[in-house]
């Protein structure tokens, strides 16, 4: 077992196997779902190998593209790892830029797999410098196929067994679809060692077809999921939150969105002169300071009302950005079909929530809206916070809340965790955890909202604090 030792970081006790799991093999499978901390209990270990160990190949973070782009980058930063991460996102010319960097970690959205592999492929003959790749929601290889299958698994699949020595499957939800999920995920860990040499030989043993109008649909035997299980695990760590977490509290991840230059210089010259001008036609004034926060959360929660209508568009506020949105999309992927609450405020974020999402719903007041909720038939239901009034059960629905964006009531942030909170969940027998997720500007207002939620302070102290030398930025 590699010796681990990890300055600057203190793991907590969920994450001590998680490391200890990451050690003692080379490919390995680490299950681990929301909240429980499996970025940081990786780059813990990776800080180990390069820092104690002294290894000097690269590391490849495979990742959808925002936590490609920020979660990784943030959590290096936030625990301070001795660890310099390129990020491999932008246009080509810009990832062909970043790749002449060298640092320990690089970071690639999955749909640039392609890109990567055509700068390492001279004269039709594939090279590699990445030792170590981690796909972070692994299911995304899952249509990998010896013939035929996903593009992006067929690239990696030529170089996963030559090149690389050590790989690490991330998932919190490996198998959202079934067990066939499984196959692809696992032939990057031993080139089909456990489960079968080929899907095909995969289906053949543990499933059986039934015949339907458009070809057959695989059903699993019996002992399927036993055995699969008991081949699996002595390279599988499977982390639930449920067993290390007090149920009777709500898992809370606050989930920081950096707003783009546009965004920001709105923002802040918002903050500095209570007025931006995005084009001639386009401006944002803020009369007084309670204007101004509300000026600000608007920003940073993707948008802006404008002084006057649009009248090319007929439209009342502007697009800013769509950082809380992708941040959103990371979130309901990272879920894999468990259905979503999302609590908005402003009717713009309900109309660009809608327009991002097309599958979501609003909870309005027909009776089935609810019902279809707590039947599990919609993904994502989108709630303004005075719409979820008291007495209304939405919890047998779901378990995982999102605030997209923010306002100062705490009646009205207590009214909407409360639906599906831990104390409805118990009550309904359900042994599950309540994840809350909380969407914030970075260095915005937002977090002075989520001050006052936390210390309970007056929202006349907050909006002094906040609004003195024109700032908008004050921490939780």
């Amino acid at each position: 077992r590699r010796a681990l030792r990890v300055s600057r970081f203190t793991p907590r006790p969920i994450q001590r196997p998680m490391i200890e799991h990451l050690g003692s093999l080379r490919r390995n499978n680490l299950w681990s779902g929301m909240g429980t901390g499996k970025t940081s209990a990786v780059l813990a270990y990776l800080d180990a190998c390069v820092n104690v160990m002294g290894e000097s190949a690269p590391t490849l973070v495979l990742a959808p593209k925002r936590v490609a782009t920020t979660t990784w980058p943030g959590e290096i930063k936030k625990w301070k790892f001795n660890l310099d991460c390129t990020v491999l996102c932008g246009t080509a010319v810009e990832r062909a830029a970043a790749l002449k960097r060298d640092t320990p970690v690089y970071t690639l959205n999955y749909d640039n797999v392609p890109w990567l592999m055509e700068q390492f492929n001279a004269k039709g003959k594939p090279t590699w410098p990445f030792k170590r790749v981690i796909p972070d929601e692994s299911t995304r290889l899952k249509n990998m196929r010896l013939h035929g299958g996903g593009r992006r698994a067929q690239v990696l699949g030529a170089v996963a067994h030559k090149y690389v020595t050590d790989w690490i499957n991330l998932s919190g939800t490996p198998a959202p679809n079934g067990l066939l999920d499984l196959w692809g995920q696992q032939w990057f860990i031993d080139q089909g060692k456990r489960l079968g040499l080929s899907y095909q030989a995969y289906k053949e043993r543990w499933y059986w077809p039934k015949k339907a109008e458009h070809g057959a649909i695989w059903i699993p035997m019996s002992h399927a999921q036993e055995q699969i299980q008991e081949r699996m695990k002595d390279c599988t760590l499977s982390i639930r939150a449920k067993d290390w977490f007090d149920l009777n509290e709500p898992i809370v991840s606050i989930i920081e969105v950096p707003l783009p230059p546009k965004a920001r210089s709105a923002y802040d010259d918002l903050q500095r002169d209570m007025f931006t001008a995005l084009s001639r036609e386009k401006t944002i004034t803020a009369v007084n300071g309670g204007a101004l926060t509300m000026k600000c959360l608007q920003a940073s929660s993707g948008f802006l009302y404008l002084d006057q209508i649009d009248p090319t568009a007929k439209k009342s506020f502007v697009d800013l950005h769509d950082g809380k949105l992708e941040a959103l999309s990371s979130i309901v992927a990272e879920a894999a079909g468990m259905p979503v609450l999302v609590a908005y405020h402003f009717v713009p974020d309900l109309v660009r929530l809608q327009r991002a999402f097309p599958r979501g719903r609003v909870l309005d007041d027909d009776p089935q809206t609810v019902h279809d909720w707590n039947e599990g038939k919609i993904p994502l239901l989108f709630a303004h916070p005075a719409s979820a009034g008291h007495g209304l059960s939405l919890q047998d629905g779901g378990h995982i809340v999102v605030y997209f964006s923010h306002w100062w009531d705490m009646e009205l942030h207590d009214q909407i965790l409360e639906r599906i909170g831990p104390m409805r969940q118990l009550q309904a027998g359900l042994d599950r955890p309540v994840f809350v997720y909380y969407i914030v500007g970075e260095d915005t207002v937002d977090l002075t909202v989520l001050a006052k939620h936390r210390t309970k302070r007056s929202i006349q102290d907050l909006l002094l604090e906040a609004t003195k030398a024109g700032s908008c930025r004050v921490h939780a």
